[in-house]
């Protein structure tokens, strides 16, 4: 994909842009600018699948995360679950499946937390937070790529962990300090 018609961006003028990658999880794009200062410059974007994170909690205020190796930061990381949102699904319906699926966990209460941005710059990522209650546990299903590990802990202790840098996930974080705040 590629367009030439300038048009405004905020501050910013985009001449020219190009999809210079695409697979079916990331687009990057090129654009030519007219920068805030009236120089000319180049910016790249790389837009991510639309995605969600959702934080079971049950009625003892334990919460239930994921313990999973990450390629791209290359370690293992405590997080809640997540995942990107299919063409034709809508977050909430996303939010179901991945809770399912990942940690077996099905919910009969759903709190919409808004969305967060986990990068604001050169990555559009936006992410749709859920709260999950009313809890059951089923068999999970997780996909080829993932071998994962359901964590349960005391809501206050995934606190300290967001505090302590050990949680750095940033939907998770958001979502761990929320769910801390109204329940």
């Amino acid at each position: 994909m590629s367009q030439s018609t300038p048009r405004r961006h905020g501050p910013w003028t985009i001449n020219q842009s190009a999809t210079v990658y695409q697979d079916p999880w990331i687009r990057v794009c090129r654009d030519e600018v007219t920068r805030p200062d009236g120089k000319p410059g180049t910016h790249s974007v790389v837009h991510l699948k639309h995605g969600v994170s959702v934080l079971a909690i049950d009625h003892n205020r334990d919460v239930y995360l994921t313990e999973e190796f990450h390629y791209g930061v290359g370690r293992v990381t405590l997080e809640s679950v997540s995942g990107g949102i299919e063409p034709g699904e809508d977050a909430e319906s996303t939010a179901r499946r991945e809770l399912k699926e990942e940690i077996g966990i099905v919910a009969n209460r759903w709190t919409d937390l808004g969305v967060c941005d986990p990068f604001t710059a050169s990555v559009v990522s936006p992410t749709k937070l859920y709260l999950a209650e009313e809890i059951r546990h089923e068999q999970a299903t997780p996909e080829g790529t993932e071998l994962i590990r359901c964590v349960r802990m005391p809501l206050a202790d995934a606190v300290e962990k967001v505090l302590r840098s050990e949680i750095t996930h940033a939907p998770s974080c958001l979502l761990i300090l929320m769910a801390d705040r109204i329940r």
